[in-house]
């Protein structure tokens, strides 16, 4: 047997080698990190003014409804589409095979929701006061939108990055100008909602078009390969278990605050929570952009995949402790400045779901290791546990503490699995 071949290299100069490229990725996706959350702070900026009370619960319900739509192709097919693309030459038959169940599988997908919603459009849309054109448009928006991040997924795969960068910043800017251009003409906000997704699907066009030029569309024919829908399947699980125990639960206790507390009160507690989807948006972009696409092509080599886990929590760690920190020194200020001033009430609120988040990231950077090794059961077991949890916590809290119990709930649920998985994936740490 021949020695691993990173062995002769110097540990600080490994360990500094690989966090030197996870930072040139970082920032070679900033551009569309950027992008994605200069749009999200000024769509929350124009609902938090121009929508009224409510305007900002409303658009993190239509954000929430969305993903409950999209969660099994982005969490499930397409993270496996990456996995299993990277390796792979556009063209070849197992790359057909893996494109071709990706397909397959998202169609499924979204036609299981879209039964959900044929069978209970009140308990999903019924907030938003739909007529049956309302009803369409969302469901045109919402295939469109699935098209393209699952051509986005091959581009990534195939390490287009550049492409990436462009489409996330026309994704963004089309969104943001379509939902401007609806509340300047006097649209109400289920219309400005309608054309932000919409407009933010339309960009499928481009999308095919980058995908096509750079050959990584190859024509298909035949059944699809069983093997294939099975090996992504196992993703799609995964992703099941983000809906049922994530999306569905956010979904869930936004509808409870605002029954019990109303949309006004509710929307300071969405400053906070958009305010952390703002900044979780950017780190998820960038950790599977450049994370896991790199920790999916180390799944054979496990010493450079220590090295690389190992490296980017030392940066995380004290990277977010500080960045949070100046996050809730300024809260008095940069409150007023996102949305408006009266949410300058909300900062209070700041401090557990800043310290919660914290525990979040680097709880999420070990549980990529669950999903790129596609351990179904433990990763659903994980998500379970969460959800349960999380769920005990509201129950607790939020009699006892108001609207201070939602983001206390969230600083113990991360505070308590955080630790967890850390003794759980010591072996890789160590």
């Amino acid at each position: 047997m021949q020695p691993d071949s990173t062995s002769a290299i110097p540990q600080p100069e490994q360990r500094s080698a690989v966090l030197g490229r996870f930072l040139r990725g970082s920032l070679g996706s900033g551009v569309a990190v950027l992008a994605r959350a200069s749009g999200a702070l000024v769509l929350n900026k124009l609902l938090a003014i121009y929508g009224g009370a409510g305007g900002l619960t409303l658009l993190a319900h239509f954000q929430n409804l969305m993903a409950l739509f999209t969660t099994l192709p982005n969490d499930g097919v397409h993270v496996g589409l990456v996995k299993y693309l990277a390796p792979l030459r556009a063209g070849t038959g197992r790359y057909r095979a893996w494109l071709g169940a990706g397909l397959g599988l998202n169609a499924a997908a979204l036609l299981l929701g879209f039964l959900v919603l044929a069978v209970a459009p009140g308990r999903l849309i019924g907030v938003f006061e739909p007529t049956l054109g309302w009803t369409l448009l969302f469901m045109l928006g919402i295939t469109l939108l699935t098209g393209h991040a699952f051509l986005v997924s091959v581009l990534l795969a195939a390490g287009r990055l550049r492409a990436y960068v462009v489409l996330t910043v026309l994704l963004s800017g089309l969104g943001v100008g379509a939902v401007a251009a609806v509340l300047a003409y006097g649209g109400t906000i289920e219309s400005a909602l309608l054309a932000y997704l919409l407009a933010q699907g339309i960009t499928l066009l481009p999308t095919l078009l980058l995908a096509y030029r750079a050959g990584l569309l190859p024509s298909l024919s035949g059944p699809l390969s069983r093997p294939a829908m099975r090996g992504l399947s196992r993703f799609l699980l995964m992703a099941l278990s983000v809906l049922l125990f994530g999306k569905s639960v956010d979904f869930a206790m936004r509808e409870v605050l605002i029954r019990q507390l109303g949309l006004a009160q509710t929307d300071l507690w969405q400053a906070v929570a958009k305010l952390s989807d703002n900044y979780t948006m950017v780190f998820s972009a960038v950790m599977g952009s450049v994370y896991y696409p790199r920790l999916a092509a180390l799944i054979a080599q496990p010493q450079q995949r220590r090295q690389l886990l190992r490296a980017v929590l030392a940066l995380l760690a004290p990277g977010l402790a500080v960045g949070f920190g100046l996050l809730w020194l300024t809260r008095s200020w940069l409150l007023p400045f996102l949305f408006d001033q009266h949410f300058s009430a909300a900062g209070p609120l700041l401090a557990p779901q800043l310290l919660g988040d914290w525990a979040k990231f680097l709880t999420w950077t070990l549980l990529f290791l669950l999903t790129v090794r596609a351990r179904v059961g433990r990763y659903v077991a994980v998500q379970a546990g969460s959800a349960v949890l999380y769920t005990a916590l509201l129950g607790l809290l939020l009699p006892r503490f108001g609207l201070l119990g939602a983001p206390m709930a969230h600083a113990v649920r991360y505070g308590l699995l955080l630790p967890g998985c850390l003794w759980y994936f010591r072996k890789e740490l160590i």
